[in-house]
Formats: structure tokens, sequence, C-alpha cells
């Protein structure tokens, strides 16, 4: 675990040269719609088992 630091910094070197900074917004907010997405949809449901649980 000691020597992640160089990985990161690789990747980090990495994704600086190769990826434009409107393509890497782009990605960052297109990663957080779906998770977004994801955790609505989970809550949905939460809440209707939660409902169904309760009206028995």
């Amino acid at each position: 675990m000691k020597n992640i630091k160089p990985y990161v910094l690789a990747l980090l070197m990495l994704l600086t040269f190769t990826m434009s900074s409107c393509e890497l917004i782009g990605d960052i907010f297109e990663a957080g719609m779906w998770t977004a997405l994801i955790i609505i949809v989970l809550i949905v449901l939460l809440v209707s088992w939660l409902f169904r649980k309760f009206r028995r």
C-alpha cells in the first residue's frame, strides 16, 4: 500500500495528457448523473417496500 503514490501520479499524468478538460468534466458529470439515477431508484424502491411493510 505504500507504493500506490507513484501509480496514482502516473494515472493523473496520463489523464492530463490524454483528455481535454471539457471531455474530462463531461465524463465526471455523466458518471455523477448515473450515480444519482441509481441512488434515486434505490430510494424509491426502499420507500415502496417500507410502505407495503407498514400497510399490512
